[in-house]
């Protein structure tokens, strides 16, 4: 991927505001002018839809110079898409992966120097060497090499593990993102165990920030303390799954709360955003987690959601293609079924603009060359969708 409300509680109420009125909007289109369908917006924009492929299970989605893209599928495949968004071929040789649960092939981008180098990073669940009950996220840096009908995965090497693995199939996090100063950043989940994210013997529940060839940088907050902590630049997240770099080079990280609670995170070096010890989400099981405003040494968000958007992907958007759009954060939402847009201050604050809804969850979004927005909708049979909008 290449390229996520609420300050205070009164914040979170305009976005229970919006999901409430939030009424799919859909109008099929027939012309031969305009094919694919209509979605209307909260904010009354209109969009137009167009179906490009179908996928099982997409993760990921990034788009390369020559306009071409790759998407990643969960149970192993990655796709060379033409330019016109169509199934060019799958490339061979990728890492091998069993899906299990959230698990299985993740998230997918360029290495900085691709136009030269050919080097991609590529997330994933990998099983304990040991122990098949056991898992973690891995990265590692490859090259592709991609002809007219897909290509091949080559010169694989792994940079990165989720230190360390435990048991279950959730939570893991891996969106990959690299910075305007060539750093490589990683999302890692607290596998759904909690106390890790505080832990800064593990690496779990972390926002990681590395060398673009997996090694630590030396100025990273806690390079001092050496082991996993030395990899770290932030702390206490849940489940981060959309990371994104703005023009400004402000970075933005979403990550799922409890039952509840979804964030938004302005992402400021060495710096503690609470999870488990806060979250304006409760625990599934109904007992009650203390909100961020009790204790304010925790990092808040700049925007949270209750109800839940079960938030996937994120993009920044940068183009021009959607008037007002520039800066905005579009999440791709899960349980919510809809991109969701959401306004970014100059002080970092944030809040939800519109809702975007066509009855389908969604996993992954990426801003095209053009501008238009690729989407992936989730699950089997997922379609990848252009949208651009109606004048």
């Amino acid at each position: 991927m290449s390229r996520r409300k609420f300050l205070a509680l009164g914040a979170s109420l305009c976005a229970l505001a919006l999901a409430a009125c939030a009424i799919p909007a859909v109008q099929a289109i027939g012309s031969e002018a305009e094919t694919g369908f209509r979605i209307t917006g909260t904010d009354a924009t209109t969009l137009r839809a167009e179906e490009l492929a179908t996928f099982d299970q997409p993760w990921a989605m990034t788009f390369l110079p020559d306009g071409r893209a790759l998407v990643t599928e969960k149970e192993g495949a990655i796709w060379l898409l033409n330019t016109d968004g169509s199934k060019a071929g799958i490339l061979s040789g990728g890492p091998a992966v069993e899906a299990r649960g959230q698990g299985g092939l993740g998230d997918i981008i360029l290495h900085p120097d691709f136009a030269t180098t050919g080097q991609v990073y590529v997330s994933y669940a990998e099983r304990g060497a040991d122990n098949d009950e056991l898992s973690g996220a891995a990265v590692e840096l490859a090259k592709v090499t991609l002809t007219a009908t897909g290509g091949a995965v080559t010169e694989r090497s792994v940079i990165w593990r989720q230190f360390g693995a435990v048991p279950g199939n959730g939570h893991y996090g891996h969106r990959l993102a690299v910075s305007p100063d060539r750093h490589l950043f990683i999302t890692s989940g607290e596998r759904q165990k909690f106390t890790p994210a505080q832990d800064m013997g593990s690496t779990l529940g972390k926002v990681v920030r590395l060398n673009l060839d997996g090694s630590v940088p030396a100025d990273n907050p806690f390079a001092d303390q050496g082991g996993p902590a030395a990899e770290v630049w932030t702390l206490g997240h849940r489940n981060p799954l959309g990371i994104d770099f703005a023009s400004d080079g402000k970075l933005w990280v979403h990550e799922m709360g409890p039952r509840h609670g979804d964030e938004l995170n302005l992402i400021i070096r060495g710096q503690n955003y609470g999870y488990p010890e806060v979250s304006n989400g409760d625990h599934y099981d109904g007992r009650d987690i203390p909100d961020h405003v009790t204790r304010p040494e925790y990092a808040a968000p700049a925007a949270f959601w209750v109800p839940a958007i079960s938030p996937a992907g994120l993009e920044i958007y940068e183009g021009d293609l959607f008037a007002g759009w520039k800066g905005n954060a579009l999440i791709g939402g899960l349980s919510s079924e809809a991109l969701v847009r959401v306004a970014i201050a100059a002080d970092g604050t944030a809040a939800e603009t519109a809702r975007y809804e066509w009855g389908k969850r969604v996993r992954e979004v990426e801003q095209a060359p053009d501008g238009s927005l690729y989407v992936l909708e989730d699950k089997e049979g997922a379609r990848l969708l252009r949208l651009v909008p109606i004048e």
